[in-house]
């Protein structure tokens, strides 16, 4: 478990610096628009990278492939689980009418249409959170070429 309290504090702060973002974009009144939400994977693929960098630092020579993997799935993981609860909550109980401005066509055509937005946003979380820490691992993983 100590190996992944960096990962696990990453993660919060990715998903708080998420719902910020969201709650800037709910302001300003842009939150139903989904070309914003490409940002998340910046703010996502910025913590997971300084999770992989602090935990390079960390580990110095016991650093793995599999230690640093770990971690950036760790970070992502916790963030999308954390913005996906935050999501819900506030698409049911802050503002009621969010899901149906996000989308009217598909609203009235699916009877569980909150399910299926909720379980969007995890899948895209996870499957950015994947395809970042299989990126990052290249920059961050030692070489196995013998030094000349």
């Amino acid at each position: 478990m100590k190996n992944l309290t960096l990962p696990i504090r990453f993660g919060i702060v990715t998903s708080a610096v998420l719902i910020a973002y969201f709650l800037i974009l709910a302001l300003l009144g842009k939150h139903t628009n989904v070309f914003f939400s490409l940002f998340n994977g910046v703010i996502t693929g910025f913590g997971i990278y300084e999770t992989l960098k602090y935990t390079k630092i960390r580990e110095a020579s016991k650093f793995t492939y599999g230690s640093g993997f770990r971690a950036g799935i760790t970070t992502g993981v916790i963030a999308t689980i954390l913005f996906t609860i935050f999501f819900a909550f506030y698409s049911t109980e802050l503002n009621a009418m969010f899901l149906n401005e996000l989308s009217e066509k598909w609203s009235s055509d699916y009877t569980n249409f909150k399910g299926i937005v909720f379980f969007t946003v995890a899948i895209m979380g996870i499957v950015t959170t994947v395809v970042l820490t299989l990126s990052f691992m290249q920059l961050f993983k030692s070489s196995n070429n013998p030094k000349k």
